[in-house]
């Protein structure tokens, strides 16, 4: 008896589609990645798909993106502690009286804190914007353009120094402050759309939709 060909896509050929198209979530896309190194038969139902998928990519204009995705690990360093014996005694050392040395005191804390850094970040895609401004001790975001994340999701900030991979600092709404050390121009800041409550690996698996190099102020 002659058997009929089984036209049904095998499990393994789902699977190939789904990675080119991007359907997998960030655990399965692993394991696809994983499989294509090992196993040249799977690697070749993926490009057999790029192939068969690569006239659908003529129907979208090309977005540059920021490139920031390819850097690995960022090292942070807490905020040294300062050796002082505290303003006023330091003050007086100088000869002033009390009066005049609490008043000094109150005229820097009252004064705001010059910003030595500064960033614009937004995206060519994206309607998002927002400025940051970093002192010696915080960094301070506002939004200027853009609304709040679609429900179920969240903005997520993340540094970037040269080629080292993004670090999270937190999921940010219109405004935000965070207590940094200080950096130097050229560390990068973007946002990623992530999932409610942020990132669940602890990597950027959402899209780009503002980046800014900070530089002098």
């Amino acid at each position: 008896m002659t058997s009929t060909p089984d036209t049904a896509m095998s499990e393994r050929d789902i699977s190939a589609a789904e990675y080119v198209i991007g359907l997998l979530d960030l655990e399965a896309r692993s394991a696809a990645e994983a499989l294509i190194k090992r196993d040249a038969s799977f690697a070749a139902l993926v490009q057999a798909w790029e192939n068969r998928l690569e006239d659908l990519n003529e129907a979208y204009d090309p977005v540059p993106a920021p490139n920031l995705l390819p850097q690995i690990e960022v090292r942070l360093f807490p905020q040294p502690a300062r050796a002082s014996k505290g303003w006023l005694p330091a003050l007086l050392g100088f000869g002033l009286t009390t009066a005049a040395a609490i008043a000094v005191v109150a005229f820097f804390a009252l004064s705001p804190a010059k910003p030595s850094l500064v960033a614009e970040l937004s995206a060519d895609a994206s309607p998002l914007r927002y400025t940051a401004s970093l002192t010696e001790t915080e960094l301070t975001l506002t939004r200027l353009e853009g609304g709040d994340a679609q429900p179920g999701k969240d903005y997520e900030l993340w540094l970037i120094e040269g080629d080292n991979a993004p670090v999270s600092l937190g999921v940010i709404g219109a405004s935000y402050k965070i207590v940094m050390p200080k950096l130097e121009p050229g560390y990068v800041l973007a946002i990623t759309l992530e999932p409610a409550g942020g990132s669940p690996s602890g990597k950027p698996t959402g899209a780009i939709v503002a980046a800014g190099a900070l530089k002098s102020s």
